[in-house]
């Protein structure tokens, strides 16, 4: 690369084609211009006279220097030139792309890969190659391994198919790597980090040195990560954890509680301040929405860590109870229900009734208080319930001291223990402290609980095995027994201060909500054996179907598993599901801290260098067309001007080229044509439209995902589409354009009041607009800050995902899903779409980055890698654009044909 101050050029020897500039002088000189015809009127009487116009015998001289000018930029842009070049590459040998793609890695992929592209333009300049090494193993289950010394143009591949991963990095197993690497050679490493430090850090980064230079790059000063732990459930609410890695500044937070269909149930902000590396955030919802919820997510941080999967351990379980004595109605403090409702209402849904009419609806956990004599048909339907994974808890009295039935863990002696009696104690007995088989482990057993009557259990073998919490002199206090996948649980004593004071102690409330969180939840079924995966995180935090390489996991796996066999996720049945939350496991986090002195540090933003090479090349060719139309007048193939018309055609053809330059030296894209040019061109056919962002690498892959499209709109369908055009909602008019799609960009900023007015306009008379986030965002509109942005002011509707039977799914193919560049993405619509515009959905959400998947290059190749379905996937993206085209112009005329067999009978009657 040859630099000259701010600017350098990727191909130097091409400029030695400007010293063939005089020969083309020399050329341009001595041709002269074609002569010029001059047709005579059929008048014989003027056969003789002289024409006063002639044709020059020289090409003008301002004329020659247009052309030189032309001939010279072609030269220039054919040799590469780069404003506000980085430095050459230091050292020697190949370059070394350390990739930390691990959970943390998913906030902000689009800019690493950005900057890996950029460095890979770099080695190409420089003939070097480059070694790609990922610090997170691989989704195969294979060990890492760094990548063989690959051109520019594979590594660029590679780059393109990697994508983050929801477990951590190994960083570790990377260090193994790399000391193998050293020994090859040396090499220049960039090190692009997830800002998350850990104790193979600083060896990796010495390591490293001695290979040669070494620069990090790390923007988590800008865009932190951070941790959701999994909630506790609190009352009608959920408090959850947020974890940071940085204490040093103040920083704002949101979480968002989300149901099953992305629906968004309540959000809640905190504020770190200086110096605090956790926060607890609170969650108030009601019961019925807390059951529905299905994810806490950490809002604009789109990682594995920022995202908890809720599953039945976090509902207000239903739980029912019934009671056989019917004393204490008219004195709550005598009633055994009384004690039951106040120590389970703050955290379950408490009904209250006969047990076969609680079992009518779904049901956690049925309580029966003393009833000690159940009909066949009771005794039958509770333990089916039972079996399918219900808790049923029975308390102690004197109605079953007399009537023991088979509904018990263990066999009682008729009667029961009492103080003063033949099997009796002189004083009221205390608990012994809990094993650690049972499941009250861990609670705290008062001083001045006692119990001064129970039922006893007949001895067995196998009594030991079943008792949760005993007496001081061993008698078993609380029973239990395992049936199918639910459990039957005895309490020995009744549920009033009658036998003992138990239920008027803390101890009561927390042994009960141990006892609740047995049950399967109202879905029943207990995790037991193996558990299939049903959706999984990627390393977006997204859900997606779970991939051919993840395994099934042990019923009491715990977070230690999460991995590339087990990702997190949802595991079990849709009836059963159990979480896998990353979370559950990885607690805190901490900062990459300190490096060896030496070693570059630096963000993951924009590296400054502008290629100039698309700016000349349209200058060039602006010109070149002023020296056709120059040409033309010249010869007299414009019609009859005069020489001084010609003349002034001409200047304003070039002040016009002139003109154009400062818009074309940074490349903006080739779709930036005149308003009343493209007006005029727009209304004469149909154009798919995109909204030009300022981003050039976004607008140029809109434009060429738009004519990918086009193209295979004319060649699968009717609808005839001219091409795509870009346009400014802040100065073109909109209404020309049946769809409008719309990516979104950090560079992106508010829209003003005229147009958000004209957006309005747009949308009220019938246009539609597809907004791609091009993150594979999961929520609708507050996943994604810019997004925001864009949209605040616009008459957005209420949104919902697309349902299975929408038309969008089969307005031309019929289809599933909506994959783009990426695959697993909600695409939102309106939520209920009217009568106004056929019933098309005047806003579009999703973020599976359509243009990319559809973009292609002159050639018809396919520009940009489609992970993880490849050209499949590719496929069924090209099938939603056609599907999405023809739902914006034929609106619900699909949904309208299921209505036709109707309609024809009732004609023919």
């Amino acid at each position: 690369m040859l630099g000259l101050g701010p600017i350098a050029f990727a191909a130097p020897w091409v400029l030695a084609a400007l010293a063939v500039l005089p020969v083309l002088w020399w050329l341009l000189r001595v041709t002269p211009p074609a002569p010029r015809v001059v047709r005579f009127p059929a008048i014989r009487l003027l056969r003789d006279l002289t024409a006063r116009e002639e044709t020059p015998a020289r090409t003008p001289l301002w004329l020659l220097i247009l052309r030189l000018v032309v001939a010279a930029l072609v030269i220039l842009a054919l040799a590469g030139p780069l404003l506000n070049p980085r430095a050459a590459l230091p050292g020697g040998g190949p370059l070394l792309l350390l990739v930390d793609n691990g959970w943390a890695s998913g906030r902000d992929w689009p800019n690493r890969r950005r900057a890996m592209e950029e460095l890979v333009g770099q080695a190409s300049r420089q003939n070097r190659q480059v070694i790609v090494l990922a610090t997170a193993a691989p989704a195969s289950g294979e060990k890492i391994q760094a990548s063989p010394p690959l051109p520019a143009a594979e590594a660029r591949r590679l780059i393109q198919a990697l994508e983050p991963l929801p477990w951590p990095t190994d960083r570790a197993a990377a260090l193994e790597v790399v000391r193998g690497l050293a020994a090859k050679g040396a090499a220049h490493t960039v090190w692009l980090s997830d800002g998350i430090g850990d104790r193979s850090a600083r060896a990796l980064a010495e390591t490293l040195q001695r290979m040669g230079s070494v620069e990090v790059l790390d923007d988590s000063a800008g865009k932190p990560p951070h941790l959701l732990l999994p909630p506790s459930p609190e009352g009608t609410g959920l408090t959850a954890r947020v974890v940071r890695a940085d204490a040093s500044r103040p920083e704002p937070v949101t979480v968002r509680l989300s149901g099953a269909d992305g629906r968004l149930l309540t959000r809640q902000s905190i504020a770190f301040e200086p110096g605090q590396l956790t926060r607890d955030v609170r969650l108030d919802v009601p019961t019925e929405l807390r059951n529905d919820a299905a994810s806490l997510r950490v809002e604009n941080d789109t990682t594995a860590g920022a995202t908890v999967l809720l599953d039945e351990r976090w509902r207000r379980r239903p739980v029912g109870l019934a009671s056989g004595r019917p004393e204490g109605e008219n004195q709550p403090l005598l009633s055994d229900l009384h004690y039951l409702e106040r120590a389970l209402a703050p955290y379950n849904e408490v009904r209250k009734g006969e047990p076969t009419e609680l079992m009518k609806r779904d049901l956690a956990v049925l309580v029966l208080s003393d009833i000690g004599a159940l009909t066949g048909h009771e005794a039958q339907a509770i333990e089916d319930w039972v079996k399918k994974g219900g808790v049923l808890l029975r308390f102690a009295g004197p109605r079953l001291a007399q009537n023991p039935d088979g509904l018990v863990p263990a066999r009682l002696r008729a009667g029961d223990r009492a103080l003063g009696g033949a099997l009796s104690w002189s004083e009221p007995a205390k608990l012994q402290p809990f094993d650690g088989k049972s499941p009250f482990v861990g609670l705290t057993i008062p001083e001045d609980v006692t119990v001064s009557r129970q039922v006893l259990a007949e001895p067995a073998l196998d009594l030991a095995d079943r008792t949760w919490a005993r007496l001081q002199d061993g008698t078993p206090l609380v029973t239990s027994e395992k049936r199918g996948d639910g459990y039957i649980v005895l309490v020995h004593t009744t549920a009033s201060p009658d036998w003992s004071n138990l239920p008027m102690s803390g101890l009561f409330v927390n042994m009960l909500r141990r006892l609740v969180t047995l049950s399967g939840g109202v879905a029943g079924g207990a995790h037991g054996g193996t558990l299939e995966p049903l959706e999984v995180l990627d390393g977006y935090g997204r859900l997606v179907p779970p991939p051919a390489t993840s395994f099934p996991i042990a019923g009491d796996a715990g977070a230690d598993v999460i991995g590339p066999r087990h990702p997190p996720g949802f595991y079990g049945t849709d009836d059963a599901r159990r979480a896998l939350n990353l979370t559950a496991g990885l607690t805190k986090i901490e900062p990459l801290g300190a490096l060896p002195n030496g070693i570059a540090r630096a963000g993951y933003g924009e590296r400054g260098e502008v290629p100039l090479k698309p700016g000349l090349l349209g200058i060039a060719l602006a010109l070149a067309m002023v020296d056709l139309l120059i040409a033309l007048a010249l010869r007299g193939l414009l019609g009859r001007w005069t020489t001084r018309r010609r003349a002034g055609a001409a200047a304003a053809a070039l002040l016009l080229a002139l003109a154009s330059v400062p818009a074309t030296l940074v490349p903006l894209g080739p779709a930036h044509a005149a308003d009343d040019m493209q007006a005029t061109k727009v209304t004469a056919e149909t154009y798919l439209a995109y909204v030009r962002t300022g981003d050039g690498t976004v607008d140029d892959t809109s434009r060429a995902g738009l004519e990918g499209l086009v193209d295979v709109l004319n060649r699968r369908t009717a609808v005839e589409t001219a091409g795509a055009v870009g346009v400014d909602p802040e100065t073109d008019e909109l209404a020309f354009f049946p769809l409008l799609y719309w990516p979104v960009s950090p560079a992106q900023r508010g829209l003003s009041d005229q147009a958000r007015t004209r957006i309005n306009e747009y949308l009220r008379s019938g246009g539609t607009i597809l907004f791609d986030t091009r993150d594979q965002s999961a929520g609708a509109l507050g996943g994604n800050a810019s997004l925001q942005t864009i949209v605040a002011g616009l008459d957005v509707p209420p949104l919902t995902p697309v349902p299975p039977d929408h038309v969008l799914t089969k307005s031309f193919y019929l289809l599933n899903d909506f994959p783009g560049r990426y695959n697993g993405g909600e695409l939102w619509i309106e939520a209920r779409e009217g009568r106004t515009n056929d019933g098309v959905s005047p806003i579009l959400i999703g973020g599976n980055d359509w243009a990319a998947a559809w973009a292609v290059n002159r050639n018809g190749q396919p520009m940009y890698a489609v992970v993880p379905g490849g050209e499949r996937q590719r496929e069924m993206a090209f099938r939603f654009g056609v599907n999405l085209v023809m739902y914006a112009l034929t609106g619900n005329y699909k949904a309208d044909q299921v209505h036709v067999p109707a309609i024809l009978e009732r004609l023919g009657q």
